[in-house]
């Protein structure tokens, strides 16, 4: 594996840090406290193509590469994981199994709306396809949720609903493939975005430990600062690793699915312990919202429960070692 970016991903991971920098930072916030699902930022980055970034530009999309897409959703990340969550749900789990497992018809009918912002699709293992405007289809938004406020969570029941034999994503009995797949691209966005908390914790703490004072010098001359800040660079650039790892495998064509895991299980868990570090910098400080690193703190308890707890991603990696499969 080549660790040098080439000169087109370097010019899409300035973009979309330009991006979320002047665009998605300055709306987090208050998107956080006002539990606001930002439409008009959605669209906005539909604009940008991210959501479609991985689909071929013949359904709409973008057609980046997964490590491409990882850089993307590394710098989104580091500015709202709940905007971060959007882009992950629409692209890792809806588009990409539409086009593993659709049919062409499916793919032109349904790829370019959802490239373009004008459908959203939602998480879900049921493998058929179903549009939201009939009769029976009843969402319920979530309210109240410790993190994640920026993005919308509902909880969705069928009464009655007609899916049509052309619905259907895959064939019937492959279930089981279709939601598996779409996990493993779920788990590597997850993965990546946790890598850009990882740096915005970085960022943060390092701003902080300049601009605040202690006994006439800057908190970042302590060692115990440094220590700490140190200890979350090693876990961002660790995780940064294993995720671009992971994306060359996918891009290379090549078996995944453990190193896949290994990214999501290090980097969420290193998510966890750097905005909770980040805090720790802080100080009293980081305990309220006039900071990012709460909202990180907030945001990132869940990387370590969706997409497969740490404990299934645990037991992946095991069974991959050990050839002997614990959860049977």
């Amino acid at each position: 594996m080549d660790f040098e970016l080439s000169d087109e991903q370097q010019l899409i991971r300035e973009t979309a840090r330009d991006f979320t920098d002047h665009e998605i930072v300055e709306r987090a916030r208050e998107n956080d406290r006002n539990e606001h699902f930002d439409l008009e930022l959605v669209a906005k980055i539909a604009q940008q193509g991210y959501l479609g970034a991985i689909v071929p530009r013949e359904y709409g999309g973008a057609g980046l590469d997964y490590l491409t897409y990882g850089l993307v959703v590394e710098q989104v990340g580091r500015g709202c994981s709940a905007m971060r969550t959007v882009i992950s749900v629409q692209t890792s789990l809806v588009c990409s199994s539409i086009l593993r497992w659709g049919t062409e018809e499916q793919k032109h009918h349904y790829l370019p709306k959802l490239c373009s912002g004008e459908w959203l699709g939602c998480r879900g293992l049921a493998c058929f396809l179903v549009d939201t405007d009939q009769d029976g289809f009843q969402p319920q938004t979530i309210h109240h949720k410790m993190g994640l406020r920026g993005s919308d969570t509902a909880a969705i029941s069928l009464d009655d609903v007609w899916a049509p034999e052309d619905a259907v994503l895959g064939e019937v009995g492959d279930g089981f493939k279709v939601a598996m797949t779409a996990l493993d691209s779920g788990r590597y966005s997850v993965a990546a975005g946790c890598v850009g908390i990882c740096q915005g914790c970085v960022d943060a703490s390092v701003r902080y430990s300049k601009e605040r004072e202690q006994f006439g010098r800057p908190i970042g001359s302590f060692q115990l600062v440094q220590a700490m800040i140190s200890n979350m660079v090693l876990e961002t650039d660790a995780a940064r690793m294993l995720v671009w790892r992971a994306g060359w495998l996918k891009d290379a064509g090549k078996p995944n699915t453990t190193e896949t895991s290994i990214a999501k299980l290090y980097a969420t868990e290193a998510a966890v312990r750097c905005a909770n570090t980040g805090i720790q910098v802080h100080g009293g400080s980081g305990y309220v919202d006039d900071y990012p690193v709460e909202r990180y703190f907030r945001d990132v308890r869940v990387t370590t429960l969706y997409e497969g707890t740490s404990q299934i991603q645990q037991l992946i990696i095991g069974r991959a070692v050990t050839g002997i499969n614990a959860l049977t």
